[in-house]
C-alpha cells in the first residue's frame, strides 16, 4: 500500500466530505432523470473546480497545483463511490495529460489555465471501432496550405459532445494499426464541418460520437511532432487508465460495503443471511479482490508519478484487475440483495451499469491482459 502525505489525506478527507453532502448517488439520479445533455451537473463541475480538483496536474505556473497522479486518484476513488458523473477523467486527467505531454508552451497558456479555473472541458477523442484500439486510427489529417484538414470519425469520446477542446489522435502517414504515422491535434469543439452525436450511454454519461467533415486547423494545432504522436498517445492512454481503475475500485468498495450492510441486516428463514457460509465465502472472495486491486492501482499512480519504466505493465494489470473487480462486486451486489437488486429503485443497478461502461473504457479486461503479456515477452 502507499503511504499518503499529509496533503494527501486532507485532500482525500475533503474529497471523501464532499461526495457524501453535494454528491450522493441521489445527487446522480437527479442528472440522469433530468436529461442533461452533458451527461454531468456543470455547477457541480464548478465547485469542484474552485477546490482545485481540475488543476491536481497542471503545474503551478499554469494555476494548477501540479500534486500528481496519485493524488487526483485518491479523489477520483471518492467520486467512484457515489457515481457522481464529471469531467473529471476526460477533462482533469486525459485531455490534461496530453497538453502537460506534448504541448506547446503556447498550447499549454492557452488552455491549461482555463481546465484548472473549471472553464474549460477538455476530451481525448481516440477510437474509431467498437472496441479499444489506439493503433487502429484511420481518420485522415491531409496537409492543407498552411495547416491540416482532418476527415473520419471517433466513437464513444468521454464528454465530447460538452468539449470545448478536444485531442484528436489522427493518422497523417501509415495506415491503421501502424504506430507510426499518428498525431496528435487539439481541435475547437465548435470548428466547422464537426459534428457531436450525443449519445444515451448505459451508465447515463456524457458520451458522443464524432464526425469531422474537411475539420480546418492550423500548424499550430499539431500536439508535440508530426507523425510521431504515438508515443505521447500511449502515455496520455495509460494515466487515463490508472485514473479510471482508481475510480473504479472506489465504485466497487461502495458496492461491497453497501452489500455487506445488507448481508448482516437482512434475514431470511430465520437467521440473518450473512452467517451463511457460502455468502461469507463470496463476501471473503469480494474483500480479498478489493486489496489486491488496490494495491496494484496505487502501485500503478505512484510509478507514473516517479516515471517508472514499468508504467505501461502496471497500468494494464491495474486497469485489468480494476475490470474484473468492478464486474464481480456489482454482479454480487444485485444477486445478494434479490429481487429488490433488480430494480431501478436501489443503487445496486446503477453500479452494474457503470461497471460494465468503465469496463470497456480505454480497454478491456481481455486487452490489458493480452498488453501486459506482450509487454513481459510472453
Amino acid at each position: 500500500m502507499a503511504v499518503f502525505s499529509e496533503e494527501q489525506t486532507m485532500l482525500r478527507d475533503a474529497a471523501k466530505s464532499w461526495v457524501s453532502e453535494k454528491s450522493p448517488v441521489t445527487a446522480f439520479r437527479k442528472v440522469r432523470d433530468s436529461g442533461n445533455a452533458d451527461g454531468f451537473d456543470r455547477d457541480a463541475w464548478a465547485e469542484m473546480a474552485q477546490m482545485g480538483w481540475a488543476g491536481i496536474l497542471i503545474p503551478e505556473e499554469y494555476g494548477g497545483s501540479g500534486l500528481g497522479y496519485l493524488t487526483l486518484g485518491l479523489v477520483l476513488e471518492e467520486t467512484g463511490r457515489t457515481l457522481t458523473a464529471s469531467p473529471l477523467v476526460s477533462t482533469a486527467l486525459a485531455a490534461t495529460s496530453a497538453i502537460i505531454l506534448g504541448g506547446s508552451e503556447a498550447q499549454k497558456k492557452a488552455w491549461l489555465p482555463k481546465i484548472a479555473e473549471g472553464k474549460a472541458v477538455a476530451a481525448l477523442a481516440v477510437d474509431e471501432e467498437a472496441h479499444h484500439a489506439p493503433a487502429k486510427i484511420a481518420l485522415k489529417a491531409a496537409k492543407s496550405g498552411g495547416g491540416w484538414t482532418l476527415s473520419g470519425k471517433k466513437n464513444f469520446v468521454l464528454d465530447g459532445g460538452a468539449a470545448d477542446v478536444l485531442v484528436v489522435a489522427a493518422r497523417t502517414g501509415g495506415k491503421s494499426g501502424d504506430a507510426n504515422g499518428i498525431t496528435l491535434f487539439l481541435v475547437p469543439g465548435n470548428a466547422k464541418g464537426l459534428t457531436r452525436q450525443k449519445l444515451k450511454s448505459v451508465d447515463s454519461r456524457g458520451v458522443a460520437n464524432l464526425v469531422f467533415e474537411n475539420v480546418e486547423v492550423g500548424a499550430d494545432a499539431v500536439l508535440g511532432t508530426a507523425d510521431q504522436g504515438y508515443g505521447i498517445l500511449e502515455a496520455t492512454l495509460d494515466r487515463a487508465r490508472a485514473g479510471l481503475a482508481a475510480e473504479m475500485l472506489g465504485s466497487a468498495t461502495q458496492a461491497f460495503e453497501t452489500t455487506l450492510d445488507y448481508l448482516k441486516t437482512r434475514v431470511q428463514f430465520g437467521q440473518v443471511i450473512g452467517t451463511f457460509q457460502s455468502l461469507q465465502h463470496r463476501a471473503a472472495k469480494m474483500y480479498t479482490d478489493l486489496e489486491l486491486t488496490r494495491s496494484c492501482v496505487e502501485a500503478a499512480l505512484s510509478a507514473i508519478d516517479s516515471n517508472s519504466n514499468e508504467v505501461p505493465q502496471l497500468v494494464s494489470l491495474a486497469k485489468a484487475k480494476a475490470n474484473e473487480l468492478a464486474h464481480l462486486v456489482s454482479n454480487e451486489m444485485v444477486q445478494m440483495h434479490g429481487g429488490i437488486g433488480m430494480t431501478d429503485a436501489h443503487d445496486a443497478g446503477l453500479y452494474l451499469k457503470r461497471a460494465r461502461a468503465a469496463e470497456a473504457t480505454f480497454g478491456s479486461a481481455a486487452f490489458h491482459r493480452d498488453r501486459y503479456a506482450s509487454l513481459l515477452e510472453y
